[in-house]
Formats: structure tokens, sequence, C-alpha cells
């Protein structure tokens, strides 16, 4: 039996401005607003606002939260100061990726962890089954936000606006309690575009009036809304992977070249955590013979390339697309893909993806494609 797809505190405002409405992971999401290049440009060079209210919250606290996230995760979770940050992952017994994760540590014994919206549920099932024998909840809190962001290099500006909060003081990869345009906010220098900007979590019934503020803010210096369409040009361009795409329960971190997210010195628990064996045997495997590595591909022409298509060489299939999009800040098509380690060095020449029986010619390049500018 197939369910109405669920709604943000902003659909209305979605329908309002025109949007176009997907079902993404059970949620009904605005895919663009007008053209996804136009706003994909907006956030490049000034800014753009998100619904991003689809992206699963989950609340651990208690007296061992820290000691059940450095079980359950593979990051040093109780190195985290309060007020910052973590990018990790998730991974099962045998080291595959279940999601990956921004981890907020917002007091001693409390922490905010937020999960792709199509593992929501399934990082929610797993930190509870993990959870026993540890002295922590582990609590669904997604009806508890909306989250709204807001990214762009105008960005610190436009929030500047509206919040008395110490923003110049807030670093990358932190997070702080604070009240904007008078609603209270969890306010996170995070985001998943390239760009510099804020992700804001609020309770649901104050996310209208937030979206008004933020909209009358950034009137003056070109803030748009954004929708997902533009979020996935932002991120693939910046060389962020996305789950389903650049990861999966097939591959470890080390597959994915991001073994740098996997801590095996951390204290806690007697420095054990899910898949701590099946990960040490995979970061020896990535430092001696990697089968595949991820790497980034720029067109020589026009056509653009898909998920799924493969990746050849001399006549034979040597990897696979996995994200591929026309870039509107390159002006070419762009991919990432997972290659042999024999052709994955940059500057790799007889490299090509086939394009529907068409093998079109790639340059191989080092991720990121774009990184903005300090």
């Amino acid at each position: 039996m197939s369910h109405a797809p669920r709604l943000t505190a902003l659909d209305a405002v979605h329908r309002a401005l025109g949007a176009t409405m997907t079902d993404f992971a059970g949620w009904d999401m605005p895919l663009r607003y007008g053209s996804e290049r136009d706003e994909h440009q907006a956030v490049r060079n000034r800014a753009g606002l998100f619904d991003l209210s689809h992206m699963g919250e989950i609340a651990v606290t208690g007296p061992a939260a820290a000691d059940l996230l450095d079980y359950a995760l593979v990051g040093d979770i109780g190195a985290v100061a309060v007020g910052r940050a973590r990018y990790t992952m998730i991974c099962r017994e045998d080291g595959g990726i279940l999601d990956d994760l921004i981890v907020y540590r917002l007091g001693a014994d409390e922490y905010l962890v937020v999960a792709n919206a199509s593992n929501a549920r399934t990082v929610l099932d797993t930190l509870s089954a993990r959870s026993e024998g540890f002295d922590a909840d582990v609590r669904d809190d997604r009806d508890a936000y909306a989250l709204l962001a807001v990214q762009g290099p105008e960005s610190p500006g436009i929030l500047k606006a509206v919040t008395d909060a110490d923003l110049d003081g807030l670093k990358y990869y932190a997070g702080l309690p604070g009240t904007v345009a008078g609603v209270p906010a969890l306010i996170a220098r995070t985001g998943y575009t390239g760009e510099d900007g804020f992700e804001l979590f609020v309770e649901p019934r104050y996310a209208e009036r937030l979206w008004q503020a933020l909209t009358e803010a950034g009137a003056g210096v070109g803030l748009v809304p954004c929708g997902l369409s533009c979020r996935d040009t932002l991120r693939l361009e910046a060389g962020m992977p996305l789950y389903g795409n650049e990861l999966s329960t097939a591959l470890t971190p080390f597959d994915a070249g991001l073994g740098r997210v996997v801590k095996f010195g951390k204290t806690s628990n007697g420095g054990d955590f899910v898949g701590r064996t099946a990960l040490a045997a995979a970061a020896e495997r990535a430092a001696s013979a990697p089968p595949r590595k991820l790497v980034g591909l720029i067109a020589e022409g026009r056509r653009v390339p898909r998920a799924g298509y493969p990746v050849v060489a001399d006549g034979v299939t040597v990897g696979e697309v996995t994200s591929g999009a026309p870039s509107p800040t390159l002006g070419r098509p762009l991919a990432m893909a997972y290659v042999d380690a024999a052709y994955a060095e940059p500057g790799t020449k007889g490299v090509g993806v086939d394009i529907r029986g068409t093998h079109e010619p790639y340059e191989v390049v080092a991720l990121p494609f774009y990184k903005r500018r300090k």
C-alpha cells in the first residue's frame, strides 16, 4: 500500500511560490522554483534558501550518550566539544556504510544525529538496537524540527540581519543555540553546497515566520528560494558524496576515499565499535592495492553522463558513473565515478563514458571540481 508523501511545515509556502514538487524519500519536496541553473548560480554568487525538513533528526541523550555513539558510529564522537559537529558514518558489522551523518554535540550528555531522509528509519532503528546496555536514550525527533538552510557568500550578512548570535565566532562545523527573527533555533555552520552557509533547526510552527524573515533580509542581495535539484549539482561540483550514489552498504568508508572519518584510536568502549575488524581490513586493502577509486570526470563534449553509465578505456569497462550532471559553474558536464585504480590518476588519457553506445571522451581529475573563494 502506498502512502501519501509527508509534507513539511513550509509546504504552503512552496506551492505559493510555484515550486515544482517531487516525492523524495517519502516527502513532498520542492525540486525547483524556476530555473535550477539560476538557483545554482545564486548560491555560488549570492545566496539561496532551502527547506531541508526531510532530513532525519535523532536525539541521543543520557550519561552514556557519548559512549553509545562511539560504539555505534565510526567517529570519535566523545572527543567532539559541546557546540561543535562532526561528519561521520554508521556502518554494518561488515564495514558497509548504512549512512553518512552529522552529529552535533548540544550538551555534555546531549547529541543531535542528522541522517539522510532515505535512511532516517534505518539509522534510528540501528542506533536503538545498539543502545542496549548503554545508559542512553535514542529518540526520533523528526517531528520536532523544521530545517532551513541559507547557503552562499551572502549568507552571513543575511543571517546577521535577523540574529544577535555571534556568527563571526561560529566556526565551520559548529552549532549554537540562538534566536533568529525572534525564533529559538539551533544555528549550525554546515551545508551541502560547497559554500559558506548555515542550517537552522527550529520548531515546525516557526518555519514560515523564519522563511519570510530570511527572504526579506536577503531581498537586497539576491537571495532566491532553491530546490533539491540545484542542491544536487552544487554538492556534485563540491565533490560531496550522496548516499545511494557514492555511498552504499556495498562500500566501506575506505572504498569511498573517506577512510579519514574512521577513528581507530578512540578510547571509549576499550576502542571497540561496530565494524572495527572489517574496517581495519578495508584500511589495509585501501593502502596496498585499492581495486577502484572515486574520481572526478570532466566531459570534453556536451553529453551528460548519468549514474550507472559505464566508464570505458581501451575498449573495456573500467568503472561506473555514480553521479553526473551539467555543471553551471564549469560550463561542462561532470561526473563522479568509481574507476579501476590504474585509470584513477588525474590526467589519465583515453578514458570515456559509454553514453548509449557512444564512448564520449572524459578527463580524469581530482575531486572536488570546485572550491569556494575564502
